[in-house]
């Protein structure tokens, strides 16, 4: 045998393992077979100890079956097996080998059953992410009404602030997510859904409170209470203040908008929050009417080609929420 140079992250076993683990099935057709051939040829040579009858079960030509096997070994430097007459056996280096190799070879078959499954129409997965804000009554329903046609369907929440959930996004933990404000990515869809009024939320016995509209410059010299910075709801805060020219004075930074709501109906300052899902007291609400207060609320996924066909169901059903996404 040549030794050939190791590959890169070669690295020396420490030790032999003792673990339990599930057999592969070993056949024409099978996952392991399919995305591991050379794996599976070795696996299936070892078990028969005859390349013909292995060559036979995978249903491969038998000068094929021989070299796969005559290449794994002179790629990893190590006998595997040692001929006699017409058969094989395997060597000590082999044992250790397909221990090993029969492991991998079930994980694949697992892995490629998993992502089968996820990608079924009737009872596939969806990764959807949301924002806090929209969690106690948007999602909720937008999920209550997909699911009464697709009661199969799973889906994994994750419920995080804006650029968090962009993230995922791109690296693909994500199908989709619910976002505001709309982000400007050429990696990213994103499509438009609703809009939605932010109002300027004070203590019930601050200045402010007797009036029913505002113009966000009264509250120049007001502390806020606002989202942690990579929130869409601070990055909106921020901008609005902007416009109304001044920069917010923060007196805390959190990240549930009921939070604010509290701290505010404590006296800590005020905030402009979309409305809440249950009044809350001790704070009174106010329209903004300059600048404009609203946040576009929308739905973003990654470029590229489309998602399974459960993702690809969801994504029609949310776009044909557009202009009814809070309204229910």
């Amino acid at each position: 045998m040549v030794n050939e140079p190791r590959p890169q992250g070669y690295r020396a076993a420490s030790g032999q393992e003792e673990e339990a683990f599930v057999t592969a099935e070993l056949e024409a057709g099978s996952w392991a077979a399919l995305l591991a051939p050379r794996l599976a040829q070795f696996a299936a040579v070892a078990r028969t100890e005859h390349v013909t009858r292995a060559a036979r079960l995978l249903a491969v030509p038998q000068p094929t079956m021989s070299r796969a096997v005559a290449r794994l070994e002179a790629d990893l430097g190590v006998p595997l097996l040692a001929r006699h007459g017409r058969g094989v056996c395997l060597t000590p280096a082999g044992r250790t080998f397909l221990a090993s190799v029969e492991r991998a070879l079930a994980e694949v078959e697992r892995a490629a059953e998993a992502v089968r499954a996820d990608a079924d129409p009737g009872s596939g997965r969806v990764a959807f992410g949301f924002l806090h804000t929209l969690g106690w009554e948007t999602v909720p329903g937008l999920l209550r009404e997909f699911r009464a046609e697709h009661p199969r369907v799973r889906f994994q929440l994750v419920q995080d602030h804006n650029e968090a959930m962009l993230q995922r996004l791109r690296t693909g933990e994500l199908d989709l997510c619910l976002t505001a404000p709309l982000p400007d990515d050429p990696d990213l869809v994103t499509h438009r859904l609703d809009e939605q009024r932010l109002r300027l939320v004070v203590p019930a016995d601050h200045r402010l409170a007797g009036r029913r509209r505002v113009r966000l410059a009264e509250a120049a010299e007001e502390p806020f209470v606002t989202t942690e910075p990579g929130y869409g709801l601070r990055r909106i805060t921020d901008a609005l203040c902007a416009r109304a020219g001044f920069t917010p004075r923060t007196a805390f930074e959190g990240e549930e908008a009921e939070t604010l709501r509290g701290l505010v109906a404590a006296g800590l300052g005020v905030a402009l929050l979309p409305p809440p899902a249950v009044p809350r007291p001790g704070v009174v609400e106010l329209a903004v009417v300059e600048p404009r207060a609203v946040r576009e609320i929308g739905v973003a996924w990654r470029a590229g080609p489309g998602g399974t066909a459960p993702v690809e169901a969801f994504k029609r059903f949310v776009l044909a929420r557009r202009g009814r996404l809070l309204s229910g």
